[in-house]
């Protein structure tokens, strides 16, 4: 009697093992495949606003912080489509994507400083480091972000920075092409 209970103490503690085991694989595994996910879809996202940018011409957003939820559109009327604002858009090409990209279901935004633009994860998203953008990253138009991407406490793991510079505008540019539209 006593030797069976062994052998079921003994399997059950192999089991139980075998699922802590299980759980932590699985956590370590989806930090790592987040912060991969996060650092290509930034990637992806800035190849695509380059391209609107050469096509249409990206005059500015209406906000510090933009949701990219508008990709997916294939025609609008006037100048803005969601909340960027197009010096060509009769130029538009899109849908540029099937479905906006999304992480943890949260949208990617971009975030206007005075550095320039910057596609980061959206707020409420928990990165692979532990901290929640909005909570622990708090984003506005004095952030350094660029500086951001390459402190691992912020946006940056597993070698990869997770967020990325858009296009850098300088007011004057910006108006020089305002009033070359005007002309």
């Amino acid at each position: 009697m006593n030797g069976r209970y062994l052998i079921v103490l003994g399997t059950s503690l192999i089991i139980i093992g075998l699922i802590i085991t299980s759980f932590i694989n699985f956590y370590y595994r989806s930090s790592i495949l987040t912060g991969h996910i996060i650092a290509e879809d930034v990637k992806k996202l800035a190849r695509i606003f380059n391209t609107i940018d050469r096509q249409c011409r990206i005059i500015g957003f209406d906000y510090d912080k933009n949701p990219i939820n508008f990709l997916n559109v294939e025609k609008f009327s006037g100048s803005e489509i969601g909340s960027m604002n197009l010096a060509y858009p009769d130029k538009w090409d899109g849908p540029y994507l099937f479905d906006n990209l999304t992480v943890q279901s949260i949208e990617y935004m971009i975030v206007a400083t005075d550095n320039g633009y910057f596609i980061t994860p959206g707020d409420g998203v928990a990165l692979p480091n532990g901290k929640v953008i909005g909570k622990d990253i708090v984003f506005d138009r004095k952030s350094d972000i660029a500086q951001m991407m390459y402190d691992k406490t912020q946006l940056y793991y597993g070698g990869r920075p997770l967020a990325t510079q858009m296009i850098e505008y300088k007011n004057d540019a910006v108006s020089t092409d305002i009033a070359n539209l005007e002309e």
